[in-house]
């Protein structure tokens, strides 16, 4: 695999940086929605530089999934709202009793300020933490400015199933694709725009981004956007083997390669990766290997499966080979493999896996006997739909 390496011509300005370049927030007490990943080419934390500007008072911090520190590490945990000690300030969960900022909490605050680093993939929730807010703003009369980041794994490609009505969850809020290719300021507009939220919104783009890079060719700064996503070789392969959250199968939490890793206890991993191979998936080889979680499913047991190693990030098509791993799993253990049972987060009736995949399509198809290859092809319609429709939102 080719990899183009940072040099400093390449150096792009966050949504961020540019924003605190202004004088936008002189006089301004301010809302703001971030995480640990919230930071600038120098590492320093947006609510530092915010609490830094004389002009600019912090008034309320608000954080996503995971928490504001993000130290939350399984994936369906609320956390309680606190204070921080420090800019005596409250922080407010926006994954607790409630996923939409209240009237008590943006009371005082004059603008929301939304910076938070998306993976590029539907199920991840902080792009509805983000629609929450700006329904939240548009109630109260709150403007609202999203600080653009990098889509980590490109803009370029779009893949998988769309989100069907009746599946629609805080792991798919808007009929989307699995893999969306936008930032999440592009997002902002689609969801602002034409899903009709109607806020008072303000984006502030990125300058010198371009859709093909790949967070590791932008030269922007990478910092774990939660707990799971510990490097981008878990993101580039994220929207594909998330589906596995859905199934009795490991995805790989309480690894070091979360998302990489895919294995369960009645595999032996050469014949397995060895059939998975002969498929010929673009862009990636599926290595044999052996794994036992330290915790989630499967913990202190022995798992057989394979790690995926991208070798063109150009071909690879991770929600193919995701469908590609299920089928080998329910060939290679018909009555071992299952799909998880609702609940999924608490509240939602349908099976985890038709969630995630925003359909109960895909399953059925899987389940039919229905090839990958042919289940990708029933993709295609609505993703050239949905190429269509975003072009009208695109900010590079």
């Amino acid at each position: 695999m080719m990899r183009t390496h940072y040099n400093a011509s390449m150096r792009i300005a966050l949504g961020s940086e540019r924003l605190l370049d202004t004088t936008t927030l002189d006089g301004t007490t301010v809302g703001i929605v971030c995480n640990p990943a919230s930071v600038d080419h120098d590492f320093r934390h947006i609510v530092d530089r915010l609490t830094m500007r004389a002009k600019t008072r912090v008034g309320a911090i608000f954080g996503p999934q995971h928490g504001f520190h993000s130290d939350v590490q399984e994936n369906m945990i609320e956390t309680g709202h606190a204070s921080d000690a420090e800019r005596k300030v409250p922080i407010y969960s926006l994954y607790s009793d409630t996923r939409k900022p209240t009237p008590e909490m943006l009371r005082g605050l004059d603008v929301l300020v939304i910076d938070l680093q998306d993976v590029g993939t539907r199920i991840y929730t902080y792009i509805y933490t983000m629609a929450y807010c700006l329904v939240a703003a548009r109630e109260q009369g709150l403007k609202v400015i999203v600080c653009d980041r990098p889509n980590p794994i490109g803009g370029v490609a779009v893949e998988g199933p769309m989100l069907a009505r009746g599946f629609e969850s805080f792991v798919g809020l808007y009929p989307i694709p699995m893999r969306h290719g936008m930032t999440i300021g592009e997002l902002a507009r689609l969801f602002n725009d034409h899903f009709g939220i109607g806020a008072d919104l303000d984006v502030v783009p990125m300058s010198g981004w371009q859709r093909e890079m790949y967070h590791d060719t932008s030269g922007a700064p990478w910092v774990m956007p939660s707990p799971n996503m510990p490097t981008l070789d878990s993101a580039i392969v994220y929207p594909g083997t998330v589906l596995f959250e859905g199934t009795n199968v490991s995805e790989g939490r309480g690894t070091t390669r979360p998302f990489e890793l895919i294995g369960a206890p009645w595999v032996m991993a050469d014949r397995f990766a060895a059939a998975l191979n002969r498929r010929n998936a673009p862009g990636v080889v599926f290595r044999p290997t052996v794994f036992e979680p330290t915790f989630h499913k499967h913990a202190k047991t022995s798992c057989g499966g394979c790690q995926l190693h991208v070798t063109d990030r150009q071909t690879f098509k991770p929600v193919l080979s995701a469908v590609l791993l299920t089928e080998a799993f329910l060939d290679a253990g018909p009555d071992a493999f299952g799909w998880r049972e609702p609940p999924y987060e608490y509240e939602y009736e349908k099976l985890p896996f038709d969630i995630l995949a925003g359909t109960d399509e895909t399953r059925r198809q899987l389940e039919r006997g229905m090839k990958a290859e042919a289940i990708a092809q029933s993709w295609e319609a609505s993703v050239e739909e949905f190429q269509k429709v975003r072009t009208d939102f695109l900010l590079y």
